[in-house]
């Protein structure tokens, strides 16, 4: 899944990004407004975390605004040092859907995250499936047909964008730009190189194949 960080403190930005890396996602940092509106309003993500203070024309309220007026329902997590119960319901009818005041835990940003992912999918369990295979996103465990399947991290992480996504074709394009960051320097070919790795994990040593090409266009996962 892909993250956008926006976040003027490099320390705090630098630490997040450490943190949601080391838990498979895929994470795009904006140190300014200005930058960070012009991501979330351009690009595709899973889940935004916003400094509300951030500096620049557009502050962290009025970025989520935007994003609700353009009909972007990206779930937004807003950090802010300002911990009143207005400053909190300010926050919340800008339409964030989430509001963590610093200092703040890692562990529980992780976990505030986890929640916003998990509510656009309708998704009520930690535990994704399809067929006889299921993954765990808080465990980071993955089975089929009860046998446990060890997998990379990236490979992980498209596995449950994948799962996040049953019996829709996925173009390449479309994977790459939830899985991997945006600054990452990844052609069509290395998505075809991950479903080859993925395959030979969870299909492969398995009767029926989950992970479907669609020629010339990309991929689906679907049990038939």
């Amino acid at each position: 899944m892909r993250i956008l960080v926006i976040e003027d403190e490099h320390k705090i930005a630098g630490a997040l990004k450490k943190a949601l890396e080391q838990e498979s996602y895929a994470v795009d940092v904006s140190y300014d407004g200005d930058d960070g509106y012009a991501m979330a309003t351009t690009e595709p993500y899973d889940a935004a975390i916003i400094d509300r203070m951030i500096p620049g024309e557009y502050d962290g309220l009025a970025i989520v605004k935007a994003m609700r007026e353009a009909k972007i329902h990206t779930p937004v997590l807003l950090l802010t040092a300002m911990a009143s119960v207005h400053d909190r319901t300010e926050g919340l009818d800008s339409g964030a859907d989430d509001y963590l005041t610093k200092p703040f835990a890692l562990e529980e940003l992780l976990a505030r995250v986890r929640a916003l992912l998990r509510r656009p999918t309708e998704q009520q369990s930690n535990i994704l499936s399809i067929g006889d295979l299921t993954l765990d996103t808080v465990n980071y465990s993955v089975k089929r047909a009860g046998k446990e399947i060890n997998l990379t991290s990236r490979e992980f992480a498209l596995l449950e964008y994948l799962l996040r996504n049953p019996g829709r074709p996925l173009s390449k394009e479309v994977i790459i730009s939830h899985v991997w960051d945006y600054d990452a320097d990844v052609l069509p070919n290395t998505v075809e190189v991950y479903v080859k790795y993925l395959r030979a994990k969870i299909d492969t040593p398995f009767k029926t194949e989950l992970i479907h090409t669609i020629r010339g266009f990309g991929y689906k996962l679907e049990a038939k």
